[in-house]
C-alpha cells in the first residue's frame, strides 16, 4: 500500500464513550420496483448519540439481526480505533453502520465537525439520480422527471432491453453522465456480454462515465479508446483494490459502506487525492441517516461531481415536484456526522 495513505488517520485515535445503542428497521417502496429495507444503528453515549445506517441489500439479513435484538457488547471507553477492532463484524455494510455512528457520536462528543477534522470547507454538493427505466425500459421515466426538473441529470444502467431506438431516445436528453454496466453483479453462468450492447451505448453517450463494465478481449476491444472514461464502483473496497485495477483510473466512484472500515475509508480519499484521481460518491437507496452521511462526506471530498446522492425523495416510484434541486446547500459545519 502507499505510503499516502493515512494523512487522516488522527479521526480513529478521537475518544468515544459509549453506553448503549439500539436497531430501529426502516422500510419504504423505492424506485425500481422493490421494498428497500435498511436498519438504523443509534449509539448514546455521555448525553449524546450517533446514528448510522445498515444498508445491505438483502431484506432477510435485517430481519435476522432485528430478530437478535441489540446484543454486541459495545459498552465502554474506546477510541475510533479500539472501537472498530472490538466491534468483529466482517460484512462491510453492517460494520460501516456502526463505524459512521461511532464517528458521529465522537465528534459530537469532542463538539466538534468531520470538516474542521479533516481540515476541509463543507461545499455545496452537485448530484444526480438514477431511476429505474422499466420493464420494457423506455426514456419515459426520464421524461417525466425532466418535465419537473429540466436540469436533472442522470446515472443509468444499460441492460438487454436497451434497443436502438431506445439508446436515442435517451441520449436526444443530453441528461445522462454515467452509465453503469454491473458486471460484477451478473452472474457467473450468465451469457457473456453483449457486445452490441457495449457498442451502442459507448457511442450514443460519448462524454459519460462507463463504470464497471466487463473486462474481456471483446468489450476491451470497444473499451480501449474509451479507457479515460471507464470508472470503477463494486470492485473498490480499499486502496489495494484501485491499485490491483488492470489500468489507472481518472476517477472512481466512493460508496463508504463498501469499505466497511472508516480508516480504510480515510485512507482511500488521501491516496485518491495525492494521485490526482477524481471521484463521485454512490448510494445504496438509504432510507435513514445514511443518505446525509454520504452528501456530507461528498461536500468534503468530491462536491463538484456526478454524485448520486440525491435527496431520497428522488427513490420514489413515481416523481413528484418541489424536491431540492442540485447542488444542495453546503451541509453546516457542526458538531457530528449526519
Amino acid at each position: 500500500m502507499s505510503g499516502i495513505a493515512g494523512t487522516y488517520a488522527p479521526i480513529v485515535e478521537l475518544p468515544l464513550e459509549v453506553e448503549g445503542y439500539g436497531l430501529e428497521r426502516l422500510e419504504a417502496d423505492v424506485t425500481r420496483n422493490f421494498t428497500r429495507v435498511t436498519t438504523l444503528v443509534r449509539l448514546t453515549g455521555a448525553g449524546d448519540e450517533g446514528l448510522g445506517e445498515d444498508v445491505t441489500w438483502y431484506a432477510e439479513a435485517h430481519d435476522r439481526e432485528l430478530a437478535i435484538g441489540p446484543s454486541r457488547r459495545l459498552a465502554g471507553t474506546w477510541t475510533l480505533a479500539s472501537f472498530s477492532e472490538a466491534l468483529g463484524i466482517e460484512e462491510p455494510h453492517k460494520r460501516w453502520a456502526y463505524e459512521s455512528a461511532a464517528l458521529d457520536l465522537a465528534l459530537r462528543q469532542a463538539g466538534g465537525s468531520l470538516g474542521d477534522a479533516v481540515s476541509r470547507t463543507p461545499q455545496p454538493v452537485s448530484f444526480l439520480a438514477s431511476p429505474g427505466l422499466g420493464d420494457p425500459p423506455s426514456a419515459e421515466p426520464l421524461r417525466r422527471r425532466l418535465e419537473l426538473y429540466p436540469e436533472l441529470r442522470f446515472k443509468l444502467d444499460p441492460v438487454a432491453g436497451w434497443t436502438d431506438e431506445l439508446v436515442r431516445d435517451l441520449a436526444a436528453t443530453r441528461s445522462v453522465d454515467i452509465v453503469d454496466f454491473k458486471a460484477f453483479y451478473a452472474d457467473p453462468d450468465s451469457a457473456p456480454p453483449d457486445i452490441a450492447l457495449y457498442r451502442r451505448v459507448v457511442e450514443a453517450f460519448p462524454e459519460a462515465w462507463l463504470e464497471d463494465p466487463a473486462l474481456t478481449p471483446e468489450t476491451e476491444e470497444v473499451l480501449r479508446p474509451h479507457r479515460d472514461r471507464v470508472t470503477w464502483d463494486a470492485p473498490i473496497h480499499s486502496v489495494d483494490d484501485v491499485e490491483r485495477l488492470a489500468f489507472a483510473p481518472l476517477t472512481l466512484n466512493v460508496k463508504p459502506s463498501r469499505f466497511g472500515f472508516l480508516r480504510e475509508l480515510l485512507d482511500f480519499y488521501a491516496y485518491c487525492e495525492a494521485h490526482e484521481i477524481g471521484l463521485y460518491g454512490g448510494g445504496m437507496f438509504e432510507l435513514g441517516p445514511g443518505r446525509g452521511q454520504i452528501q456530507h462526506l461528498a461536500s468534503l471530498f468530491h462536491p463538484v461531481a456526478p454524485n448520486d446522492v440525491a435527496p431520497g425523495a428522488y427513490n420514489e416510484r413515481e416523481p413528484r415536484a418541489g424536491l431540492p434541486t442540485s447542488p444542495l446547500p453546503a451541509p453546516p459545519n457542526e458538531p457530528g456526522f449526519r
